[in-house]
């Protein structure tokens, strides 16, 4: 796998020498409007209609991207809608795709480059070679999370979590991954937070949030950019997990715990 993110310097060298395939997934309205110059369009909602490897081989064809092609996603929405795409690219068996370390909003922000141009790539073979390994399925998980070096994270808000979460889970709010300027903390920042919650490099760590693993998927990068080697997404999230009638923990009154201490 290619390094979890990637700074603006880094990738202005790359699209210089137009050595890059830089996906923006913001709505197609605001991508017309402006976008970093050279980036193709792929909204998150046409990923979410379908996201199987054959439909997802058949987007990553049309955009451009083979094998070899370094990959960057970017969102302006906190990183989360860019780490859903990465990781699909990756389950998908690419793996030189990283995040763009800001959003949208902190790269024009900066005053870089924007252009309204779109662009039309001339389509590309690219191989599946899905990587199971980084996925969760309920199933999975509901066996996985009685293991002994197995940690189950929640990165809803804290009081979607307590109002109701798979048994065992912790919590770890999407909202504390990230720094003031940047999608994430520093690793070093990273490590310490995975650390103060007890979470040890080796366990294998199964991440999920809501409904459709965007906030989970920003846990996945963090996780990588930290380091840990074993990570997985929970894709389907506590939505799936709750129609398969799945067990779940309520905490009595969430609406009133103090979240004062957070």
């Amino acid at each position: 796998m290619s390094k979890p993110t990637i700074d603006a310097d880094h990738l202005r060298g790359q699209l210089r020498d137009n050595s890059v395939r830089v996906i923006d997934v913001r709505r197609a309205e605001d991508y017309k409007k402006d976008h970093i110059p050279k980036s193709v369009n792929l909204p998150l909602a046409e990923l979410l209609a379908d996201d199987s490897p054959d439909k997802v081989l058949a987007i990553a064809q049309r955009l451009g991207i083979d094998d070899q092609t370094p990959v960057v996603v970017y969102d302006d929405t906190f990183g989360a809608l860019a780490s859903r795409v990465a990781w699909t690219l990756q389950y998908l068996g690419h793996n030189d795709v990283s995040l763009l370390d800001m959003t949208y909003s902190q790269w024009k922000g900066l005053g870089l480059e924007t252009d309204s141009a779109e662009n039309a790539p001339s389509s590309k073979n690219h191989a599946v070679k899905l990587q199971p390994e980084i996925m969760a399925t309920a199933d999975y998980l509901e066996k996985a999370k009685e293991g002994k070096n197995v940690v189950v994270l929640d990165n809803r808000e804290r009081l979607n979590y307590l109002e109701q979460h798979i048994p065992g889970a912790i919590n770890i709010p999407y909202r504390t991954l990230a720094s003031e300027d940047k999608i994430l903390k520093s690793k070093d920042d990273l490590r310490r937070l995975f650390k103060n919650r007890n979470i040890p490099e080796n366990a294998e760590i199964i991440t999920y949030c809501g409904s459709v693993g965007t906030l989970s998927g920003l846990a996945y990068y963090a996780l990588k950019s930290a380091d840990y080697p074993n990570v997985k997404l929970y894709v389907r999230s506590f939505k799936e997990w709750k129609g398969l009638n799945k067990p779940i923990v309520k905490q009595e009154n969430a609406n009133y715990w103090d979240l004062s201490a957070e």
